[in-house]
């Protein structure tokens, strides 16, 4: 029988559910028409029954091919909407719950080798529809329809044992990945490099750049999602809103002020890296949570309570700026973590490096702004036209941390500050004691001394007398 018309949009063809549905089963009769909503995309990390080298790594170069249940058409699987709409439109036959399956290609490959043995309906549930000539406004005939679903103790077996089959490898992949001791990644926020364990990196983003993305003994193809993220990152592109912004500054300090220092859970593209998302058939991390999170909606709202205090910031007091931009804050912590992370310059490091005093940062902080406002790299010595400019080589080339020998900044003209009521200035601390005693080059130690007055008028007894007396 001639195909019915279909909706190129939706791909569903066009017809009106009138006629009872007769299926084999009778426990069958709920989910029949659920099958004729396509389902979005395959569960990612799909993982193939045959070839264990594709291990759910979208890396990999070999396309794996999904046959056809009926006929001898192949599709790649990612075409996997184009093989229902196939199995649909060409041989009337529809998968239900296309998402619980863990591999798709095994699941059509076991179930095109059990039709060529017996026929559909000792497995399927038959729908009776009206399709409707479009042109024409008028029923044509009735349809039958073959409905696969897990209602069938067969196919229920079959999607539990390839979901098993897919965990076990999950979890293999993931056992090697937390032995293995030849990664080597670089910083996603910083220049510096990590060999050895995963570990290293991922607690080192967590505890020195606040980006925590779970634990890492949790993540599976660790190297494919830090080179997403990468991609993302050197796209200019906020990994929580996924906005897109000009330049890497811009990026990197609206992921500081918004607190997107993770990934966008909403995002079904980082399901695949996470061992949660493989547990239980048909759930997925959020599902899990949201039966763990039932019955404590109070503690729920006490803790949006106290994020939202906690997002609440004192604007009050002296305001301090930033060395390099405009950025400016009252508070010295997180000016101090603004500069850290957005120009790779650590003020508490560069003085436990360089022992510096506390007029030593004086001196050091108003040589670094004189610097900056004549255009000059103090890393090069390189001048530029623009600040813009200036501060998108000095981070390119690392230069914001390049500090030059003191004989160059530690001089007496840089006690005088650069810019009027430099209110960073006031945030400086020196609360080593030996800071306070120790020789500092071109300082004068001034010690007060208790002398004893060897001549004086008030050595004469009788005079203390008489103003003792007058008094």
């Amino acid at each position: 029988m001639a195909s019915r018309p279909v909706d190129p949009v939706t791909m569903k063809i066009n017809y009106l559910p009138t006629i009872e549905s007769i299926p084999l089963n009778r426990t069958s009769v709920k989910p029949i028409l659920e099958p004729l909503m396509f389902a979005e995309s395959a569960p990612a990390g799909t993982i193939s029954s045959e070839n264990q080298e594709s291990r759910v790594s979208s890396t990999s170069s070999t396309k794996v091919v999904c046959p056809c249940l009926f006929c001898d058409d192949q599709f790649s699987l990612e075409e996997e909407e184009q093989i229902f709409h196939h199995l649909m439109m060409k041989h009337k036959f529809i998968i239900a719950d296309t998402k619980l399956i863990a591999d798709l290609r095994g699941y059509l490959l076991y179930w095109k080798e059990r039709l060529k043995e017996q026929p559909a309906t000792d497995f399927c549930s038959v729908i009776n529809a009206t399709t409707q000539d479009q042109d024409q406004d008028k029923t044509t005939s009735v349809e039958e329809y073959y409905l696969l679903s897990d209602m069938a103790p067969e196919d229920k077996e079959l999607r539990q044992f390839l979901q098993k089959r897919k965990l076990e490898k999950i979890l293999s992949v993931q056992q090697t990945e937390r032995d293995d001791t030849t990664f080597s990644k670089s910083c996603l926020f910083c220049r510096q490099h990590f060999t050895g364990n995963r570990s290293l990196l991922f607690d080192h983003m967590a505890e020195d750049h606040g980006f925590n993305i779970g634990q890492v003994d949790n993540i599976v193809f660790s190297n494919e999602l830090l080179d997403k993220l990468k991609e993302k990152l050197d796209n200019l592109l906020c990994l929580f809103c996924e906005k897109t912004f000009k330049d890497r500054l811009t990026l990197k300090e609206h992921m500081r002020k918004k607190q997107h220092k993770t990934i966008n859970p909403q995002n079904t593209e980082y399901d695949k890296f996470y061992v949660i998302n493989y547990l239980e058939l048909g759930k997925n991390w959020k599902t899990i949570h949201s039966e763990n999170d039932r019955g404590i909606s109070l503690e729920d709202d006490d803790t949006d309570a106290e994020e939202e205090w906690s997002q609440w910031e004192d604007t009050a007091g002296s305001q301090a700026t930033c060395l390099f931009c405009e950025f400016v804050s009252s508070n010295c912590v997180r000016l101090k973590m603004h500069m850290q992370e957005l120009h790779d310059f650590d003020l508490t490091e560069l003085k436990l490096r360089l022992d510096l005093s506390f007029y030593q940062q004086v001196k050091l902080i108003n040589y670094i702004r004189r610097q900056v406002h004549l255009g000059t790299c103090y890393g090069c010595e390189g001048t530029f036209d623009s600040k813009h400019a200036l501060l998108e080589h000095m981070h390119t080339d690392g230069h914001t941390n390049s500090i030059p020998r003191p004989s160059v900044w530690d001089r007496p003209e840089y006690y005088f500050p650069t810019y009027e009521n430099d209110n960073l200035l006031c945030q400086l601390e020196d609360s080593d004691d030996e800071k306070e005693t120790r020789d500092v080059p071109g300082c004068v130690k001034v010690i007060a001394e208790d002398n004893k007055v060897l001549e004086s008028i008030l050595t004469d007894e009788t005079l203390r007398q008489d103003i003792l007396t007058n008094t």
